[in-house]
């Protein structure tokens, strides 16, 4: 039986607010500027923007190396995030996650206890999908044998229907945050709108919640300072991370003043 005792012993028992810092290409990547330090000094000035916000903690993921491997990213990849997230753990006692994007669970899971941080995102641990990188498989069984096999306490959220995706048969919310709460061996669960960016279908939250009344929920796309009180009447935390950044467009750094009204909305959420 799964509990949220790990979740609530590092977020405390409140509503949270998780930041993103999407970095920029990776080496390898097809977009990769030839610069690691230019990536590194980006992602610590998201990084110093998101913690004078106020946010409880804050997500790092590969965002810009598409196209996305599908379920195995290579070495380059996980050596420079590594790096990235070294660099960043130094710099901040803000409680950390990474997401290897696609959904490269073991990496994120290695990254994540080799660095020191706390938590690691992974999209489909339960369950397949249809994806633009094809079907994406759930690995649940490997991932948390791996976890244990490292002695890891990082705690794993997982997407229920991940975004950028569709299921490859008609699935009920309820049952699949069910069946990823009680046998996934996750630690948290997260419902997503379409897209990254776009705005996450309450029905499904309250569906999620349905399904998975004892674990911690988190809504994974399209909060907005305006939206985030309304979920979180019904969620434990937020991710978020393009209506956090100048002018609201994912590709421009994090704006301070942005990430103040998100967490100041959230702080105004009692029940």
């Amino acid at each position: 039986m799964q509990t949220r005792e790990s979740f609530d012993a590092l977020f405390g028992k409140k509503k949270i607010v998780i930041g993103m810092v999407h970095l920029q290409a990776l080496p390898g990547a097809p977009r990769y500027a030839n610069n690691v330090t230019a990536v590194i000094d980006a992602a610590l000035a998201d990084v110093a923007a998101l913690e004078q916000g106020g946010v409880d903690g804050i997500m790092l993921e590969n965002f810009f190396d598409a196209p996305f491997f599908k379920d195995h990213v290579p070495a380059e990849t996980v050596a420079s995030m590594s790096r990235v997230v070294t660099t960043v753990r130094q710099k901040t006692g803000v409680p950390l996650g990474v997401n290897v994007l696609r959904n490269d669970g073991i990496s994120a899971i290695a990254i994540a206890t080799a660095c020191d941080t706390q938590f690691a995102r992974i999209n489909i641990v339960s369950w397949a999908m249809l994806a633009d990188q094809g079907i994406i498989e759930g690995r649940a069984a490997e991932i948390a044998r791996y976890r244990r096999m490292l002695g890891s306490q990082v705690l794993i959220f997982s997407d229920v229907l991940t975004k950028h995706a569709a299921p490859l048969a008609p699935m009920d919310m309820r049952w699949v945050a069910h069946d990823t709460w009680e046998r996934g061996g996750v630690d948290a669960l997260v419902v997503s709108g379409q897209a990254t960016g776009y705005a996450t279908d309450m029905g499904d939250a309250i569906a999620a919640r349905q399904g998975a009344p004892d674990a911690p929920i988190l809504i994974g796309s399209g909060v907005t300072a305006a939206s985030v009180r309304d979920y979180l009447h019904v969620v434990d935390g937020v991710l978020v991370g393009t209506s956090l950044k100048v002018d609201g467009k994912v590709e421009n750094p994090v704006d301070p003043a942005r990430v103040k009204q998100v967490v100041a909305a959230a702080q105004q959420t009692t029940t």
